[in-house]
């Protein structure tokens, strides 16, 4: 059996602006993850998304993690560097369109579709092996992982809240898999 760990990132101001974009996690960030580090869950292997904010993540809790492409972020195309409001504003019908069909990509990028079979094929490629996995990656990410895992409608991803510097753990086999959800990095006490 295969135990898979998801933590997401540090925050950014990217993240708290809802802006599609690329930056490494904020000074203070740096900070919480650094002193969450000791908090980390028993692994074997590490895994990073190629992002700056998942890289800089892992580096602050100082793990030795090789990047996954297939951990990338979702591609929302000509959007890249533009908030969620600037983008309602100019095409309200593109973003609800978006939102409501996750067969839609009026952004030109990748579909919510092909984000879940894109990570849903990473995570099956680890379910035939055992041991402990632990990997930093997108929050949209690991909303497609539990979409996938736990085999929901697919517009359940829009109702699925990822909080910085949490653990999401699915355990299981080849197509079976159990979650554990939302734990916090904390140091012990």
């Amino acid at each position: 059996m295969v135990h898979v760990t998801l933590l997401a990132p540090a925050v950014n101001a990217a993240l708290r602006q809802v802006r599609f974009d690329d930056a490494p996690p904020d000074a203070a960030a740096v900070r919480r993850a650094r002193s969450a580090a000791g908090a980390l869950p028993h692994h074997d292997v590490t895994f990073t998304a190629p992002s700056a904010r998942c890289r800089g993540t892992a580096e602050a809790l100082a793990l030795d993690a090789a990047v996954a492409p297939g951990l990338r972020d979702l591609d929302v195309g000509r959007w890249r560097g533009r908030s969620l409001d600037e983008v309602g504003r100019e095409a309200p019908g593109d973003v609800a369109a978006w939102l409501a069909d996750p067969a839609a990509a009026p952004h030109g990028g990748e579909t919510l579709l092909e984000l879940i079979e894109r990570t849903g094929a990473w995570l099956e490629s680890r379910a035939g092996q055992d041991g402990r996995v632990l990997a930093v990656a997108e929050p949209a990410v690991i909303r497609a992982a539990l979409v996938h895992a736990l085999d929901l409608p697919p517009l359940t991803f829009w109702r699925l809240d990822v909080v910085p510097l949490t653990a999401t753990a699915l355990s299981g086999r080849l197509g079976r898999w159990n979650l554990r959800c939302g734990e916090p990095l904390t140091a012990p006490e």
